[in-house]
């Protein structure tokens, strides 16, 4: 990733967008550095794209404020923002050729013809699209479109670069690859970019930082590690990746050792981080790739269960355990050649490291 700056290249302050009745964005405030990549992420309705909008100038904010390289630009027009913007849909010209699709903007903002044939030439070769000048858009493959609108938004070397879900029509095996060459280009750039995405594991990939929102709400911010390892709410939990949830009531503690009383009304005696107490309500979270499945000579375990199903996924497998009465657990595991693994209906004891299990904020408890 490009080095960031300390100073704020764009802040948002509690930002609203209001329809009628409905707030499409709540008090949404950022402060975003120069050379960082974010990344605005949620499910549909959650904000994100009107958050992003509301930079380029293509919506004005009911309240709030957007600071942009120490000017505020709530209300100035998109074309006098100096922004770089990428859609989804590409918006590329269908009648112009390769060239002057990138082209357009710098003769827009009425640089010299040499200067232009410089300026595009090397976007094509920074995209690697050298040989493809004089084409037009449906003469390239989906992927070699993106590249040219993306080309397009960084020819006239924009500060601020926001790109709206630029990846969504593409394949998985291309969309994996554009990956990898938006982070080679962040990194060689070293621009600040803005990137709007509901695909958690393109956000993981991706980002210096997350900002997931959800009802125009900000729900956490921070690196892909911190809102993966240590999600504040069981939202976030659930939406970054896959997560066990398990909710209950503490019905004693003793040192390091809680009895807990799930929501099925089994009972069972778990290590909780933090200091909890008798009548607490708790909700735990416990990723599945941090569950062991351990044989009968492990005496140290934490849970005894019943594999009720097993996945095959490549290069893993999901087990599906019940525990208690009614509470499901999801386990994945490397999928090691030879292993012979336990079967559905089979009795498992399962366990974990004890800083695997986090304590997080539950809506429902």
């Amino acid at each position: 990733m490009g080095k960031v700056q300390d100073k704020p290249i764009l802040s948002l302050t509690n930002l609203k967008k209001i329809y009628g009745d409905y707030h499409a964005v709540n008090d949404v405030s950022i402060d975003i550095h120069g050379g960082e990549f974010i990344t605005l992420l949620g499910p549909s309705g959650s904000g994100k794209t009107t958050v992003l909008n509301m930079i380029a100038g293509f919506e004005f904010p009911s309240d709030g404020h957007i600071i942009f390289q120490g000017q505020p630009i709530d209300l100035l027009l998109p074309e006098k923002r100096n922004i770089g913007m990428v859609f989804q849909n590409y918006a590329l010209f269908p009648h112009m050729t390769i060239f002057d699709n990138i082209a357009f903007p710098l003769k827009m903002r009425r640089v010299n013809k040499a200067e232009i044939i410089r300026l595009v030439a090397e976007v094509l070769d920074l995209v690697e699209l050298g040989d493809y000048a004089d084409r037009k858009p449906d003469q390239l493959s989906g992927g070699q479109q993106q590249r040219v609108a993306l080309a397009r938004a960084i020819v006239f070397d924009p500060p601020l670069l926001l790109l709206d879900e630029p990846l969504g029509a593409l394949d998985k095996k291309l969309r994996e690859q554009m990956q990898i060459e938006l982070k080679k280009l962040h990194t060689r750039l070293k621009k600040t970019m803005i990137f709007v995405t509901h695909d958690q594991e393109e956000a993981l990939v991706l980002s210096d930082r997350i900002v997931v929102l959800n009802h125009g709400k900000i729900e956490q911010i921070g690196p892909p590690n911190e809102l993966y390892d240590n999600p504040t709410n069981e939202f976030v939990a659930g939406f970054i990746g896959e997560s066990n949830l398990l909710k209950g009531q503490v019905r004693s503690s003793e040192s390091d050792l809680a009895v807990l009383k799930l929501d099925d009304g089994s009972e069972h005696k778990l290590e909780l981080p933090g200091q909890v107490r008798s009548g607490d309500k708790v909700c735990c979270c416990l990723r599945p790739e941090k569950i062991i499945l351990v044989d009968d000579n492990h005496t140290d375990f934490h849970l005894t269960g019943v594999l009720e199903d097993t996945i095959f996924v490549g290069e893993t497998k999901r087990y599906t355990i019940r525990i208690g009465n009614k509470t499901l657990l999801n386990a994945r595991e490397m999928n090691i050649r030879n292993k012979v693994g336990p079967k559905p209906g089979d009795r498992v004891k399962i366990s974990w490291e004890p800083e695997s299990i986090k304590l997080i904020q539950s809506t429902s408890i």
